[in-house]
């Protein structure tokens, strides 16, 4: 089995490439997923959360008021530390359990946004990063997913720099280039990350 860490800046399309890396047979772990999975109603997470912050975290419905525990954690890095706690240690244990139920030859991709800024490098065999100029990556997040410039902006300027992902990558996948081109230069990443998953270590 390979274990292959994803990342990449907000904008850069990390999605479109784990999408691809999937199409190719690519067992994919989804660190924001399983995250929101670990906090649906009744899990244990979602009671450690409303035990930390109160029941103003929840919606009518019982789910968590996602802009809510938005609202009180990214103002206060303190609180934010509190949440951390939380779900790291549950998302992290979920992720474990889907990789070990994967096959002993498969190419396990964990698609994790915030592997440069949480030091997880070391826990792969490697590191993709998903690079594109900053420019694509603001004229991404403005025209396809409508979010205001100065939003786009505050939200980058709070990730990793484009230097400090690029020195952590093992591999990088440029996305500054048309679908075709990047699809064919995943499915060359795809012949090298199956070629290692079969070599023994």
């Amino acid at each position: 089995m390979l274990s292959v860490g994803l990342t990449g800046g907000i904008g850069a399309g990390k999605s479109e490439v784990s999408r691809l890396l999937v199409e190719c047979g690519a067992v994919l772990i989804d660190a924001d997923r399983i995250a929101r999975e670990v906090v649906e109603p009744g899990t244990p997470g979602l009671a450690a959360v409303v035990a930390a912050f109160g029941d103003e975290v929840l919606a009518a419905d019982g789910s968590l008021d996602r802009p809510k525990l938005g609202s009180i954690v990214f103002a206060d890095q303190e609180k934010l530390g509190v949440l951390n706690s939380i779900v790291h240690p549950l998302v992290r244990d979920r992720s474990r359990e889907l990789e070990e139920a994967a096959a002993a030859d498969a190419v396990v991709v964990h698609d994790v946004p915030l592997l440069t800024e949480n030091g997880l490098a070391p826990l792969y065999d490697l590191v993709i990063v998903v690079d594109a100029d900053p420019a694509t990556q603001l004229d991404r997040l403005v025209r396809l997913r409508g979010m205001p410039e100065q939003d786009a902006r505050a939200r980058m300027a709070a990730q990793a720099t484009r230097e400090q992902r690029r020195a952590i990558a093992d591999i990088v996948i440029d996305n500054d280039v048309p679908l075709e081109d990047l699809r064919r230069r995943v499915k060359e990443v795809w012949a090298e990350l199956a070629r290692r998953a079969q070599t023994p270590r």
